[in-house]
Parts: structure tokens; C-alpha cells; sequence
């Protein structure tokens, strides 16, 4: 755990922000702001101070500016003519500028999250390919459907998370981060982040009100992706624990 402290706590540098923007693409869809990530990385040489100094002063613990975590959410069908909900896929369209925020913490939990996550967990930890996790499943399955002898059956079960992001109690995300060690200042970051949005709902070309939620992660924040998995590692003790007890 101290190493893990240690390697969060290192001093946020300039360098980590701009390595951020650069993996952000140039003409993804803007947030509330209109303003794509091409902006930013052309008049770097004249706003990148400023930026860099906003940026860094709420990774430092500083309270997210006004409109920052304002996020657009578009629906996008999902099958050729969507006549309900579960038709519609929502994108969040976030703001460049928290999006560097999230990428730099992101970028920090990456370095980190394969010393706390079960192995049996592959998606979204560095070093580990999902497609490991893929073939196992293909190998019991071939297995269960060969199998003809033997007093004792077989069986597998498939769990399906569904909205899975949209599900995630805070509560729970915060308890989570605080029993797998992380310090208070890094707790309190990664919570101004996920419950300080506000989200407006374009609908026919025209925004909603302002919605504040009380639960869930965004898609396309670049930091949702590592949560989440960081709140599945709940479940996996109590899966090893069933294992182990018969």
C-alpha cells in the first residue's frame, strides 16, 4: 500500500497534462464549450501556461471551476428505427478541458491498478489482454459440451452487468477506494469528479435542463473505465470465497 500511495503521490507536472491532450483526438465531439481538442493544441504555445495552472490546481485539491464537469448527452440509436430506450445508446460529451484532469488521474490509476485487481480480471488493467479471458470461456464451454462422463455435472453460470455504469452507488465506489488504501486527498479527487456533473439531454436538437444525478459513471470519461473495474474487485473476494468453500 505505501508504494501505491507513493506512486499516486507524486507531483503533478506539466508534462502529464500535455501527454494527456495529445491522446485526446482532434475532432472528437466537443462538451457543453464547443471547443474540440484541436483548439487547445494550436494555441498551445499561448494558453498552455494557463491551462496547465487550472489543471493542476484542482488535481492539487482545488474545487473544479464553473462549468467544467458540464457534460452534453446525445442519443444515438443503437438498431435502425429506435422506438424504445434501451434502443438509444448515450454518449457523454465532456469538456477538453476536465477531460485532462480525468486523463491524468486516469493515467495515474493505470500504474497502479495491476497490484490491486484480482487476475482473473483482465479488461482495462495494463499487462493483461481481455482476449485471455475470452478464450478460457471458449475452453470451459467446449468442455461442458463434451463432457459424457462422470457421476457429478457441470454447470456455468453468465452474469451480465446491465447498464452497469449507470448503476454504480457512489457510496459503494467510495468505500471501495478507501479499503483498497487510497489516501483521503485522492478519495476526495476522484469523488469532485464523478458527483459534481451536471448533465443536459439534447433531445430533437434542443438541450433539457440541467440533471444532477446521484449515482453512476460517465461513458466517455476517460477515467470511468478504471472505476468501474475498481468497483467489480467487490465482487471478486466473495466469488474466490464461494470457490474456496465449495
Amino acid at each position: 500500500m505505501d508504494a501505491m500511495c507513493t506512486m499516486l503521490d507524486m507531483e503533478f507536472t506539466r508534462e502529464e497534462i500535455k501527454a494527456a491532450l495529445d491522446h485526446i483526438g482532434d475532432l472528437k465531439a466537443p462538451g457543453p464549450d464547443g471547443m474540440p481538442a484541436i483548439v487547445y493544441k494550436r494555441h498551445w504555445h499561448f494558453m498552455g501556461d494557463k491551462i496547465v495552472a487550472e489543471v493542476l490546481a484542482v488535481l492539487n485539491g482545488g474545487a473544479l471551476l464553473e462549468g467544467w464537469n458540464d457534460t452534453n448527452v446525445v442519443l444515438i440509436p443503437k438498431v435502425k428505427n429506435p422506438n424504445r430506450i434501451k434502443d438509444l445508446r448515450p454518449i457523454n460529451l465532456c469538456n477538453v478541458v476536465y477531460k485532462l484532469v480525468s486523463k491524468v488521474i486516469a493515467n495515474r490509476l493505470k500504474l497502479i491498478l495491476p497490484t490491486l485487481i484480482y487476475e482473473n480480471q483482465s479488461a482495462f488493467v495494463p499487462g493483461r489482454l481481455i482476449t485471455d479471458n475470452v478464450l478460457l470461456a471458449y475452453e470451459i464451454s467446449h468442455y461442458l459440451l463434451n463432457k459424457k462422463t462422470g457421476k457429478e455435472g457441470v454447470a456455468a453460470v453468465k452474469a451480465d452487468m446491465s447498464k452497469a455504469y449507470d448503476r454504480v452507488e457512489w457510496a459503494f465506489l467510495r468505500a471501495m477506494l478507501q479499503k483498497l488504501g487510497f489516501r483521503r486527498h485522492w478519495v476526495d479527487l476522484i469523488m469532485r469528479c464523478v458527483t459534481m456533473v451536471r448533465y443536459q439531454i439534447k433531445i430533437n436538437g434542443e438541450l433539457t435542463h440541467q440533471l444532477c444525478p446521484s449515482r453512476g459513471l460517465r461513458h466517455g470519461d476517460p477515467v470511468s473505465a478504471y472505476l468501474f473495474v475498481i468497483c467489480a474487485e467487490g465482487l471478486s473476494p466473495l466469488l474466490h470465497d464461494a470457490e474456496r468453500t465449495g
